[in-house]
């Protein structure tokens, strides 16, 4: 594998890196779910998942040269693919992904002699986003949900649904402006609550200015950019599927 930009001078050169890649690789493990299932055939040789800094991904095969430029992913994961749940397996998948994604931003750190603050900036710039592993299975969603509801019960207050946008239409959402200045307390609440949700696709948070739409069967928000879902064309769906959801279950050869 090409190690791919660089030069890297900064820490924040390494975690641009960092992004891109991550983003391919929540892309092969949630919207193009179909895609990467299918190309890891477990009847092919080793195959690794690759996240690119350009938001992209590929299955291939490890590096032939030794050592190779970049740390390799977690090698075999096609031959679990049919041996457990596809959830469990994709679950272990991003795990491994996690962990790739940091051994290759620290080699990049090291390779090119980020001392000790670097090192600590750059960690806390990639610790301020969701792991892969939280995006694929919702984790992130669930905890805020219950700490949420626990600051709900404290106040209470009959809030709306906890850590999601709100719904001005079914399930799709742009977060109206503020309107009442005594509602104030309860916008401020909201407001925390939507930042707390991540797109199911991308793993960005939420932001007011971007148009959302949840999924009616697992309930997880996407952007619209990320699921080619334009407000007008989400005005005639009266009961929308994300790209996982819509594919049923795959038979078992």
């Amino acid at each position: 594998m090409d190690a791919g930009g660089g030069p890297f001078r900064t820490a924040e050169d390494v975690f641009r890196d960092f992004r891109g890649r991550r983003a391919g690789m929540i892309k092969a493990l949630t919207t193009d779910v179909e895609k990467f299932y299918q190309q890891c055939d477990p009847e092919k040789e080793n195959l690794c998942l690759y996240g690119l800094p350009t938001e992209t991904w590929e299955v291939t095969l490890p590096a032939e040269e030794v050592p190779p430029e970049l740390p390799e992913p977690a090698l075999g994961i096609n031959f679990a693919r049919d041996g457990m749940e596809e959830k469990d397996w994709l679950a272990l998948v991003a795990v491994h992904s996690d962990a790739w994604l940091l051994s290759v931003a620290f080699y990049f750190g090291a390779r090119f002699g980020f001392d000790k603050e670097s090192r600590r900036r750059l960690f806390n710039m990639i610790n301020n986003l969701p792991t892969i592993y939280e995006v694929v299975t919702g984790t992130t969603k669930k905890q805020s949900k219950e700490k949420t509801s626990n600051s709900n019960s404290k106040n209470k207050s009959n809030s709306k649904t906890p850590s999601r946008p709100a719904e001005p239409q079914a399930k799709v959402s742009k977060m109206p402006p503020k309107e009442d200045e005594d509602s104030g307390a309860e916008d401020e609440e909201d407001e925390e609550d939507h930042e707390n949700t991540l797109c199911g696709a991308c793993g960005d948070n939420y932001a007011n200015d971007e148009f959302w739409i949840c999924c009616d069967v697992c309930e997880k928000w996407f952007h619209g950019k990320c699921v080619k879902i334009t407000p007008a064309r989400a005005e005639h769906i009266k009961q929308y599927k994300c790209p996982s959801c819509s594919t049923s279950k795959r038979a078992r050869v």
